[in-house]
């Protein structure tokens, strides 16, 4: 059977499921990618993302497309990984969009805007609500081809030096604080500064920033805010559903066989799914370990979400005016986030609001 007929007909699930792999690659040319990463390694899970498609790859082609996953600063540094892969120093990276709103607001939609599409939304809109081609039609002046691969989920809202209680707190607080979200702040008093991963412990540790937001339990506590900030907010509004991306570089994706193609986008598949259910899985143990050494959990205020979300909204007609890119996503975007909040309103968050309660209920009679 050829290659192509097999593929149609089994699909890669089946190829994986029948241990084909080296059939299907008999004849295909050996071909490496490297994969800069925008994340350190000791963040395993949001790092392990990439790793994830990368082995997936070289499975299902029986190790003939081989991708070799490189942390921040080993090719590259961290926020610099869009520009490697538009120059094709690397053929491919794993990384954030939203780090490039500098080029064009517009690469935010690539991960996250504040209040957003959470991570099922995101991936519905992704897949089946134009997303994928409007991205990527928006990213062939930069020579890139993104592939959807991984999600953390709803994040947490930061670390603070001090409480905030009002929105007047924010003025003046020096904040790492990525992508879009910034601006939003700025409005507010915020001073934000954009820094990648590696570097935020010891921003925060000397005081060169008061507060910042990484992710969420489970990496905050790897990376050790908790020793250098006491009070933990929720949410984090700017990324109800952020997600991360292979940014390949279209010539050299082009280039690809269709075969090697489809095994690409498998794994990154693959990868996206990994991520968000591996997060889910860890961040509630860190977070009781987090409370329990004398964390500070706290919500923001109902009034400093009205204020953000306000900002927002102010920030993004300025936008629309401007800014005809943006503006072609953000319409698409917003149509799709008001049906889904619909949807969402009507069975998700029932259930799960149900079952907060009654978890709150049973606890409470256990207690007595």
């Amino acid at each position: 059977m050829q290659r192509r007929s097999f593929l149609k007909h089994s699909g890669m699930a089946g190829i994986l499921a029948a241990g084909s792999a080296p059939a299907f690659a008999q004849g295909s040319p050996t071909i490496k990618w490297r994969c800069a990463s925008s994340f350190p390694k000791s963040l395993d899970t949001i790092f392990g993302a990439a790793e994830t498609a990368a082995k997936v790859v070289s499975d299902v082609t029986g190790g003939k497309f081989q991708i070799q996953v490189f942390a921040a600063g080993e090719i590259v540094p961290g926020l610099q990984v869009a520009d490697a892969v538009q120059n094709g120093t690397v053929e491919c990276g794993h990384t954030a969009p939203y780090y490039y709103i500098g080029k064009d607001p517009t690469f935010a939609f690539g991960t996250a805007i504040p209040f957003g599409l959470n991570q099922r939304q995101y991936d519905a809109w992704w897949y089946f609500g134009g997303g994928r081609e409007l991205f990527n039609e928006f990213l062939k002046d930069y020579n890139i081809t993104s592939i959807l691969c991984g999600n953390t989920g709803a994040q947490m809202g930061g670390w603070y030096r001090k409480e905030i209680r009002t929105v007047a707190d924010l003025k003046g607080l020096k904040m790492r604080i990525g992508g879009f979200a910034g601006q939003v702040l700025a409005k507010l008093g915020v001073v934000p500064q954009q820094i990648a991963g590696g570097d935020i412990y010891p921003s925060l540790e000397k005081g060169t920033i008061d507060a910042a937001e990484w992710v969420g339990p489970y990496d905050d506590e790897k990376l050790g805010f908790n020793k250098v900030a006491r009070f933990y907010y929720y949410p984090g509004w700017w990324e109800g559903g952020p997600a991360l991306h292979y940014f390949c570089n279209t010539p050299k994706y082009n280039e690809l066989p269709a075969e090697y193609k489809a095994a690409l986008h498998a794994g990154c598949a693959e990868g996206n799914t990994w991520m968000m259910a591996k997060y889910d899985a860890q961040n509630p143990a860190a977070l009781r370990k987090l409370v329990a050494g004398g964390t500070q959990l706290r919500p923001f205020p109902k009034a400093v979400m009205d204020a953000c979300h306000a900002a927002a909204m102010e920030r993004y007609a300025e936008e629309n005016a401007k800014n005809p890119k943006w503006k072609k996503i953000y319409d698409n975007h917003l149509a799709f986030q008001r049906e889904q909040v619909l949807w969402f309103r009507v069975t998700e968050n029932t259930y799960d609001n149900f079952m907060s309660s009654a978890g709150a209920t049973a606890a409470a009679k256990k207690k007595k």
